[in-house]
């Protein structure tokens, strides 16, 4: 089955002052039509540019893209030009960016932002793309639709602006939706609400949906496939189940320790993953999780772990991967 979105080896750098900083370092996953992928990760491990990448969002300078493909049904959208990717953003591939407030226009009510693209996209009339525009509101619940399209981002809570995010993302009725960490602002029960909102939408439109999140509980819940990323390179992929079960990357398996597990007494100690994540400006030829890795060996220091099959269908770039994966079999995710 040829995969609806490929990305191979992608490499996205900044040049900074204290030097060159490989924030993406040759990522490569792939998505298929109707499945739900999620990339999970510490803050600044590369999730976010990895999918502005996919956009050619990128802000340059100072990002580039230097290396790599995005094949979106077997076409490369870096080699794309401008306007032609102007037409694939939002009509082929939709992005529900972190903070909404940031995304939408404050000076512009709800009903023009939703209006515009419907317009250029669609080539609809006013008229019709008001109409769409309803109908994408009440599809994300927001009630008293038509009213509400007159009112500004300021009206909403946020919440509200996340659902117009959605339906914002979702009207061109795109073939994959990434959702870069949709929840974060938002307490508990909206941020349920917001992502079974989304999956059941993307579900009844057959589109893949990609999410993008620290939280652990979203990805056992919603995903299908798991990539887990760090200092901008995939170190463990498989699916959810698999990955859940038997991590077989030392940072996966401190990533499930750090987790509160309600099988456990209330003083049991919290675990957590000691030391930094890497300067990406200032790494070393060898595993970039070498210095935090209770599991490190000496060729750690000077080898970069390949990612491989440590079992079927189940990748990890770690020498120690047959080891951590008899620790996570024991339960011994201490210290982790």
């Amino acid at each position: 089955m040829t995969s609806l979105l490929d990305i191979q080896d992608l490499r996205t750098y900044f040049e900074t002052e204290s030097g060159l900083v490989k924030a993406v370092d040759g990522v490569s996953y792939s998505v298929e039509a109707g499945e739900t992928l999620a990339i999970v990760g510490e803050s600044g491990c590369g999730k976010s540019v990895t999918a502005l990448s996919v956009m050619r969002l990128v802000p340059t300078p100072p990002g580039r893209i230097v290396g790599g493909k995005v094949l979106f049904k077997g076409r490369n959208l870096l080699e794309l030009s401008e306007a032609e990717m102007r037409e694939v953003r939002g009509r082929d591939i939709g992005m529900i960016f972190q903070e909404p407030m940031t995304s939408l226009n404050p000076v512009l009510s709800i009903g023009k932002q939703l209006m515009e693209p419907l317009i250029k996209n669609q080539g609809m009339t006013k008229d019709a793309a008001r109409n769409r525009a309803v109908d994408l509101l009440e599809s994300v619940e927001i009630p008293d639709a038509g009213r509400r399209l007159a009112q500004y981002p300021h009206h909403f809570s946020g919440g509200m602006r996340q659902r117009v995010m959605i339906a914002m993302a979702l009207s061109c009725d795109p073939s994959v939706l990434i959702a870069d960490e949709p929840t974060t602002a938002l307490d508990v029960t909206v941020q349920a609400q917001i992502l079974e909102l989304m999956k059941r939408l993307t579900d009844e439109r057959g589109a893949a949906l990609v999410i993008i999140t620290h939280n652990l509980g979203v990805v056992a819940r919603y995903a299908d496939r798991v990539n887990v990323m760090y200092a901008g390179r995939v170190v463990e992929r498989s699916t959810a189940h698999e990955v859940y079960a038997h991590p077989r990357h030392p940072y996966t398996l401190g990533l499930m320790a750090s987790v509160p597990r309600l099988d456990l007494p209330v003083t049991e100690r919290l675990e957590q993953i000691e030391g930094q994540p890497p300067n990406l400006g200032r790494l070393g030829a060898g595993c970039a999780f070498q210095p935090r890795c209770r599991f490190a060996m000496e060729r750690c220091e000077t080898e970069r772990p390949p990612l491989e099959n440590v079992v079927p269908l189940h990748e990890a770039a770690c020498f120690a991967a047959a080891e951590v994966g008899r620790t996570s079999a024991r339960g011994e995710v201490s210290q982790a």
